[in-house]
């Protein structure tokens, strides 16, 4: 989910934004670093280019390395930290932050609107396999930030649906590699506000399954799209939702074993760090955002 306010986040005095990557064993490299501008959420395309967004715009950064460039959005609104990219890289799919979310070309162009005028806030999270559906969580304007649930929208916005309508709040909805299941976290497993684990649903909304089982707060799990492995930011015990600016940690996993990480990468970040997927397209790599500060 992206920010309560409709403006882009800035860094601190003393703060910088670092772009890395990691491999299974959480070895990393550095790919970018500026204490100027704060980029957040990368997508890793087929094209080798991660997708970002920094100051309401879309930016392409060489996953190499390199520098960032804007990637031309016509008719877009300032954008949050919640996209993806259709699985043939070619469009990205973008939460702005009239809270609707936009469909642009991906070598840039004319951005349309793709969810309904339903009087819903709109946070996009995942992509079924097939390209044809977009994960999200909804939440109802001056409702607060704690009732977020999942709903399924169609990608030509033929429909809308309800996933799930747990009292608690739900977020980060990503589908599996076979679209039968959506993974997420939510807090229905506890009654301490903001204290979220990582789960799964059937596309149908049956058969709910808790996979993390630990006194952290776990958000945000994306599985490699070779079905291997997943990684998850788990924020400290006592956590309220997934501010920005703490002592965080990912987790790699070897699926099944969701308790079991086998790498671990300590950082300050948070908010922006990877709210979305950044796998590689052979899912050995992933991206994340870092905000150390002096």
């Amino acid at each position: 989910m992206a920010d309560s306010q409709p403006s882009y986040r800035t860094l601190a005095p003393g703060q910088r934004c670092q772009v890395w990557v990691s491999d299974l064993t959480g070895t990393t490299r550095l790919v970018y670093e500026t204490g100027e501008v704060l980029f957040e959420a990368p997508n890793w395309g087929p094209d080798g280019q991660l997708v970002l967004n920094a100051e309401g715009l879309l930016w392409d950064l060489p996953a190499a390395g390199g520098v960032p460039t804007q990637i031309s959005a016509d008719k877009l609104p300032p954008v949050n930290n919640d996209h993806v990219l259709s699985p043939d890289g070619k469009t990205i799919y973008a939460s702005a932050n009239d809270w609707q979310i936009y469909t642009v070309p991906r070598t840039g162009g004319t951005a349309a609107q793709v969810s309904l005028d339903d009087g819903r806030m709109h946070f996009l999270h995942g992509i079924s396999p097939d390209g044809t559906v977009l994960s999200y969580v909804a939440l109802q304007p001056g409702g607060g930030w704690g009732n977020g649930n999942v709903r399924l929208l169609a990608t030509d916005s033929s429909w809308d649906i309800p996933l799930t309508d747990s009292p608690r709040h739900d977020d980060g909805p990503e589908f599996s590699l076979d679209g039968e299941w959506v993974y997420f976290n939510t807090e229905l497993f506890t009654t301490a506000d903001g204290h979220a684990q990582i789960a799964r649903v059937t596309i149908d909304g049956s058969d709910l399954r808790r996979l993390t089982h630990d006194d952290q707060v776990d958000w945000f799990p994306h599985i490699s799209p070779n079905g291997t492995h997943a990684v998850y930011i788990s924020f400290p015990a006592g956590t309220t939702g997934h501010p920005a600016d703490k002592p965080v940690e990912l987790r790699i996993v070897e699926l099944p074993e969701w308790d079991a990480p086998v790498a671990t990468i300590q950082l300050f970040g948070g908010q922006g760090t990877i709210n979305v997927t950044s796998w590689s397209p052979d899912g050995t790599e992933f991206a994340y955002v870092a905000y150390p500060t002096d």
